[in-house]
């Protein structure tokens, strides 16, 4: 019965995804095959206009998720080479004229695929398998967790620092599965109906969400705003990873302590003291030494700025990769872990960006919009709201992915005028802070939905606490960067 049930309810919500994508591929076609005079702006072309549909499909499908984020991805990127590309199909080729525009080249929309940023994020999910596999995790959660003693409210303490730790280095769902076990035995010393199981449960998802912003590694929004930032062919701000850590790990840290204040009050532990045991294979031997002193070398490299180095983060991501390979760290099956999903989807981000501002669309764009008597108080906090409420319905990266070549469009288009906010790093950074604050509900990220199949934390639990964390984040983190740009320090 209960299985007749099962299949009844996932062939209706089957259907719903299949109409949806059926309306989604109509609403596409419809955009395609409007005239360039529907848009409103002045010598759009018909390969821009292509973009345009391109870029509603991709709109539409994040939104709705009737394929998967990543599935957009791949389509995108598909998409733009068989139709704008220099390689497209015969039929969709035409003379690169003022009438038809520039079709792109296929090998630069495929390279979103090997980007460098991309590496940047192998590099630490590389560094992530690694550690799982040594036991460094274990090793280190053991050793940093002891300094907090056994009182309840500093262990708690305890669990929100380290995991926001390791958050900014490895994936937060990984981070926040592995601390979940960790708390199995803590569990054990704690009333069955008291709050402090609520409380330790709930600093794990928050610390690891709000820990993802401490570094450009740390969640794929960062990896998105930071490409865009450091763009030769656009911006070209050349922010590197140390200078990233030097405004926002002080920031984390900061959240990080509020956080650990209003999950205190809103449960509050009625045992005073817990008996913390943390089990776990730690692997000793060569592989350890190996794993640890690439970890030390990898994050001191990318702490420290290319001036003194004289590589980028991006390069830096590849040493993990090249030692682990060589010394039999990482085998090929170890790869197989790799969440390349979000690999994917951060690569659609790029190609979407690449299409608005290779085929010309958002300097068109500029000259069709007035966005120069707008606002820069309105541009920044309506992109901070919108982008905060879609993250908490949908995938954060596939909200990044979507406003930031936006928004790359807006600022520019502002010129000067975004300087009394800070200039346009406040804008594009903002957004991928605002998707790390939204955690309201468990499907907002992976490690609000771990948490929540405990089954020791209510949705309502999790909306009290994410909703206040999130609003304090957003306020905390946007007067920070307000302040940096107005000093000239990004």
């Amino acid at each position: 019965m209960a299985e007749a049930v099962s299949n009844a309810l996932n062939n209706k919500y089957s259907k719903k995804k299949m109409m949806e994508l059926f309306a989604i591929i109509v609403i596409t076609a419809i955009v395609w095959n409007l005239p360039t005079s529907a848009f409103g702006i002045e010598g759009l072309t018909t390969v821009q206009h292509r973009v345009i549909a391109i870029f509603v499909f991709a709109t539409l499908s994040w939104l709705t998720e009737a394929i998967p984020s990543w599935a957009t991805s791949l389509a995108i990127i598909t998409t733009m080479c068989l139709t704008i590309s220099n390689n497209s199909l015969l039929v969709f080729k035409g003379e690169e004229d003022a009438t038809f525009g520039t079709l792109l080249k296929s090998k630069d929309i495929m390279a979103a695929f090997a980007d460098p940023v991309i590496m940047l994020f192998l590099g630490g999910f590389i560094l992530a398998i690694a550690a799982t596999k040594s036991g460094l995790d274990v090793l280190l959660a053991k050793n940093l967790i002891r300094p907090f003693g056994k009182k309840s409210e500093n262990v708690l303490l305890g669990f929100l620092l380290i995991t926001g730790l390791f958050s900014m280095f490895v994936s937060n769902t990984a981070t926040a599965a592995m601390m979940l076990t960790f708390l199995t035995p803590v569990f054990a010393a704690l009333p069955a109906n008291g709050k402090g199981r609520i409380a330790l449960t709930m600093s794990i998802p928050v610390a690891a969400n709000i820990g993802g912003m401490g570094t450009p590694i740390g969640t794929p929004p960062n990896a998105i705003a930071l490409k865009v930032l450091n763009d030769e062919a656009g911006m070209n701000m050349g922010l590197g990873f140390g200078e990233w850590m030097a405004f926002m790990f002080p920031l984390t840290i900061v959240i990080l302590l509020i956080s650990w204040r209003i999950i205190l009050k809103f449960f509050p532990f009625t045992q005073k003291t817990i008996e913390l045991q943390i089990t776990g294979k730690v692997h000793h031997g060569w592989r350890m030494w190996v794993v640890c002193c690439t970890f030390v070398l990898t994050i001191l490299l990318w702490v420290l700025p290319k001036d003194i180095t004289g590589i980028d983060a991006n390069t830096v991501a590849m040493i993990p990769m090249g030692i682990f390979a060589i010394t039999g760290v990482i085998t090929a099956k170890d790869l197989r872990e790799i969440d390349w999903s979000v690999i994917w989807m951060v690569a659609g981000g790029f190609a979407l960006g690449l299409g608005m501002n290779g085929s010309g669309l958002a300097d068109a764009a500029i000259k069709s919009i007035p966005f120069g008597s707008w606002s820069p108080l309105v541009i920044l906090f309506a992109s901070g709201i919108i982008c905060y409420f879609l993250s908490n319905f949908i995938s954060n990266t596939a909200t990044a992915a979507l406003l930031v070549p936006i928004l790359a469009v807006v600022c520019t288009g502002m010129g000067d005028r975004l300087a009394s906010i800070g200039g346009t790093p406040t804008v594009i950074i903002g957004i991928a802070l605002a998707a790390s604050s939204a955690m309201c509900l468990p499907i907002s990220t992976p490690p609000n939905a771990i948490a929540y199949s405990t089954g020791l934390v209510k949705q309502n639990d999790m909306l009290k606490i994410g909703l206040t964390v999130g609003i304090i984040t957003l306020v905390l983190g946007y007067s920070v960067l307000f302040a940096i740009g107005e000093l000239g320090l990004l």
